[in-house]
């Protein structure tokens, strides 16, 4: 039997879990099915030990299950970056990691014959040529080494000049801080803030999600991808079903919901030669692929159709391009004169007439105004009539309000 290792060899594994746990639901051992309730300890052990001040368990019929207990607005920094720092490594990993930054802390570039003969020289440390290779060679890919060739010699160096450069301005590290808090890809900004022992003092986020920190690597290749004008492949693991899909898309741009706080990837379907949205949480891996070449063109197109975009979906389901939606309310005036600045503040483009007295018509036209369900529900009690082009969305709505009268005995 295998012993427990709290550390493991690759962040997207790290994400799998965090999300099982967390994300897709509180999973207890019987509800784990995809593999042996072993595993299921071996997982929920390892979370308890990389987020132990945040984990809450609850007790059920079927079992304890665990979540995460976190107020963003009383933290200093987010907890989950703490996933990213879990890598496991060998004997020789961490012995080289330290040897190597140190003997090239004095900022002299060396070749790798005498990077390894100043190991053996200077710490004692016997290590074969091919292994220190590899490591400076991944460093190099990393950003950690600098690699430069004179003729035909390869030349390895540390470049301090980032963290003197810090360490003689330490006010900037009150923007680290802030960084890690309110940007895209805070491990950075709390990476640079530990390496120089900087606490956070000053701020704090009232509302923040702090789970878009394991997207942040997805969400990377995707603007490696934007910015280079290049399709991708991805693989999609559907969070109702556990299946894995292919996609692949011209990326054009990142949409985050207001209200929920997801993030969504806004690309471009050769192949059904359409626009969709995928959820960042969703992907699993990205790919890069050919350079599209009429990427300007697609984006132009997108900025035309965003206007119709109630939220992110492109295809309502009885495939017309564009639906319509039609909504009769009653407005008791002038008391209730809100309910109309309501309507043209948040109606996202839609017109708003007045047809007859303290009655007003709501119309717009949207991709897909299923969407708008949510938003339209929120005037139940005032709205005299509902029609759509979509006869789907009208059926949902008052079967809803039916469902509603059942619960209330109305």
């Amino acid at each position: 039997m295998s012993d427990f290792h709290e550390l493991i060899k690759s962040f997207p594994k790290t994400r799998d879990y965090v999300r099982d746990f967390f994300v897709y639901g509180f999973k207890t051992r019987n509800d784990f099915k995809e593999k042996s309730p072993r595993t299921y300890d071996n997982e929920r052990r390892r979370l308890e030990s990389w987020l132990a001040p945040y984990v809450r368990k609850d007790y059920a019929p079927g079992g304890s299950s665990i979540s995460l207990a976190i107020d963003s607005s009383l933290l200093d920094t987010n907890p989950l970056f703490r996933v990213w720092k879990t890598k496991s490594f060998t004997d020789n990993d961490i012995v080289l990691h330290f040897l190597i930054l140190d003997l090239l802390q004095d900022g002299r570039p060396r070749t790798l014959e005498e990077i390894t003969d100043s190991l053996l020289t200077q710490y004692e440390a016997l290590f074969d040529i091919q292994t220190v290779r590899r490591k400076c060679n991944a460093y190099e890919k990393e950003g950690l080494l600098v690699k430069t060739k004179s003729g035909k010699t390869v030349l390895f160096s540390l470049d301090n000049s980032l963290a003197r450069w810090l360490g003689s301005n330490r006010q900037v590290l009150d923007a680290c801080s802030f960084f890690q808090m309110a940007g895209h890809f805070g491990i950075i900004g709390n990476e640079l803030s530990q390496q120089f022992d900087h606490e956070n003092r000053s701020f704090r986020v009232k509302h923040s999600f702090f789970v878009h920190t394991l997207e942040d690597e997805i969400l990377l290749e995707l603007l490696n991808a934007m910015n280079q004008h290049k399709a991708v492949r991805m693989d999609l693991k559907s969070s109702r079903h556990g299946t894995v899909s292919t996609a692949e898309c011209v990326p054009l741009q990142i949409f985050i919901s207001t209200r929920s706080g997801r993030r969504f990837l806004c690309g471009y379907l050769c192949r059904s030669r359409r626009f969709s949205c995928f959820r960042l949480d969703a992907l699993k891996h990205v790919a890069l692929l050919e350079t599209a070449e009429d990427y300007g063109q697609l984006l132009d197109k997108l900025t035309q159709n965003r206007p119709s975009l109630w939220g992110v979906s492109f295809q309502g389901g009885g495939g017309r391009r564009l639906e319509s939606l039609s909504m009769i309310l009653q407005v008791i005036e002038p008391g209730e004169g809100y309910i109309v600045d309501r309507l043209k503040r948040e109606g996202r483009g839609g017109s708003v007439t007045k047809v007859g007295e303290h009655v007003y018509r709501y119309e717009t036209h949207a991709f897909d105004c299923n969407e708008m369900l949510p938003w339209v529900r929120t005037f139940t009690g005032r709205i005299l009539s509902l029609e759509c082009s979509s006869k789907l969305v009208e059926q949902r709505f008052y079967r809803d309000l039916e469902t509603m009268y059942r619960i209330y005995d109305i």
